[in-house]
């Protein structure tokens, strides 16, 4: 592991948490001293677990066989570098072609954390984009926040109502979806619009509102990115953006397409429009910047609106997103070295492994093939047969037909039987209650059984109401009213009432509690 020597860069690529788990898969770990410093790691933190702390950074790559990055190296890096060394890294490959050929010239392997193949359930463990993506959008706020003037949430003081802060963010990707959550629990009121309609119960889900663009369109592309809209789709989009400009305190925008610049989306016209002492964060300043007026890594201001363009949003979360970022390579370690034997094997016929190997011993194999997606099976006979109307299901359980002729016979024939013993044989005073029993199972049965698994837990309200009864049954029969002489088991009668009212108790008290909790996930 080395010093990152890109400016304003503090994230290292390895932690000491995960120090101790490469070690348990076999590997000895050298970091360059002050590696961590600006991520609060220090070189005795890195000592503690094992780790070997050389002097410089020629001297982690002349020891290595395998070095771990956050930035892509640079010439001087790349010229340290030796045959058969492995290098995981943010790449850009599309982006760095020149970096690319000076790689393969020095007959090295190149794993590109950010060619990883994320449609890959497998491979979300390995996702540092993901991870980045999530602190980026976390600063974003927490920077919007300290540059505007106001609170976030509304706020009623002694000294007058303060209203809360109004938050657009363009794009619902994983970086705007973090921003969402993270202003909407502040207390600001979110809106956010994408490309893609299927973002918009996510947004919801985090609490904020989606603001759907008037035009028809798909705008989901390969690998969960969007895709370049149609001219009447961009249309319609900016006269939806320019409308929300005029409206909110805050505007984040996060809009990337991979290997493209930023899109356009607020224009200098849109600025000017906005309230003084707004805010912009604008995500995408790296590529070019989502506003016209967006100048990279700079704070400024135009028109009283502050414009962020800052592009070190994960770096000023070192700690965090270094942690994370160590994960996510801890995790393709694993998968490299899958014998625990310290030695990495990269196994081209690994879908995973494939993607993100962008150089392997010096012959450049990016871009990889398309992953190959396995057929649907063909439907069976038994699967492919639609159900008829008789055989549908018309409750949430049960059988999907009706009893065979047979059984329901000697079903009825045993109960029939039980009903005639219980009405020969029992005291004219129990059949009443007898009685009563009976109808409240057939009801709780008609209640209950027809009732979809999904709507169980609301029904606890019904049967708490249920269990009051019981409860109010119970506690006459521990103390009834004038029963001297009749002859009954009172002793007996007592206990199964006192039996009654304890298991009541626990249905009545526990469904409370349950709903409770359930209705406190809808709270803020």
């Amino acid at each position: 592991m080395l010093r990152e020597t890109f400016p304003r860069e503090k994230r290292v690529a390895t932690v000491p948490d995960v120090v101790e788990k490469l070690r348990q898969l076999g590997f000895a770990v050298a970091i360059e001293t002050g590696a961590g410093d600006a991520a609060n790691f220090s070189d005795d933190a890195y000592r503690a677990v094992g780790a070997e702390v050389l002097p410089s950074a020629a001297a982690v790559w002349q020891a290595a066989d395998i070095v771990f990055k956050v930035r892509p190296p640079t010439a001087d890096e790349v010229a340290l570098m030796h045959p058969g060394q492995i290098l995981i890294d943010f790449i850009w490959p599309a982006q760095n072609p020149e970096l690319m050929q000076q790689l393969a010239a020095r007959q090295v392997t190149v794993l590109a954390i950010d060619a990883l193949p994320r449609t890959l359930s497998r491979a979300q463990k390995m996702d540092a984009l993901t991870s980045m993506a999530g602190v980026s959008g976390y600063r974003a706020v927490i920077e919007a926040a300290n540059a505007f003037g106001r609170f976030f949430n509304g706020q009623i003081t002694a000294a007058g109502k303060v209203p809360p802060a109004k938050v657009f963010i363009a794009g619902a990707g994983v970086a705007g979806l973090s921003a969402i959550g993270t202003a909407a629990n502040m207390g600001a009121i979110v809106r956010a619009n994408d490309t893609r309609a299927e973002v918009a119960d996510q947004v919801t889900s985090l609490g904020g509102e989606f603001v759907k663009v008037d035009y028809e369109e798909d705008g989901a592309g390969g690998g969960g990115y969007a895709k370049v809209m149609s001219e009447g789709f961009q249309a319609a989009q900016r006269q939806m953006y320019a409308q929300q400009a005029q409206d909110a305190d805050i505007i984040i925008t996060t809009a990337l397409i991979p290997g493209k610049p930023a899109p356009k989306l607020i224009t200098a016209e849109m600025v000017r429009s906005m309230k003084p002492g707004s805010v912009i964060v604008d995500m995408a300043a790296e590529q070019g910047g989502n506003c016209e007026l967006t100048v990279a890594d700079e704070a400024l201001v135009r028109y009283g609106v502050t414009i962020i363009g800052y592009t070190d949003l994960a770096s000023r979360l070192a700690k965090q997103s270094s942690t994370l970022y160590a994960t996510n390579l801890l995790r393709l370690t694993e998968e490299l070295c899958k014998a625990k034997n310290g030695v990495a094997m990269v196994n081209m016929e690994d879908d995973a492994i494939r993607g993100l190997t962008v150089i392997k011993d010096g012959a450049i194999t990016w871009p990889a093939p398309p992953l190959v997606v396995a057929p649907k099976p063909a439907p069976t006979a038994t699967t492919a047969a639609t159900p008829t109307a008789e055989t549908k299901k018309k409750g949430g359980h049960g059988s999907s037909g009706p009893l065979p002729a047979k059984t329901l016979a000697l079903l009825f024939a045993v109960v029939a039987l039980a009903f005639w013993g219980i009405g020969a044989y029992a005291p004219a005073a129990f059949l009443g209650h007898f009685t009563v029993f009976v109808l409240a199972c057939f009801i709780g049965y008609m209640v209950v059984w027809n009732v979809t698994p999904a709507l169980h837990t609301p029904l606890m309200s019904v049967t708490n109401a249920i269990s009051s009864i019981i409860a109010l049954g119970a506690l006459v029969q521990i103390a009834p009213p004038g029963t001297a002489g009749t002859g009954r088991p009172d002793e007996l009668i007592r206990w199964l009432a006192l039996a009654a009212l304890v298991l009541t108790a626990i249905n009545m008290f526990g469904g409370f509690a349950v709903t409770r909790r359930m209705l406190a996930m809808f709270r803020k």
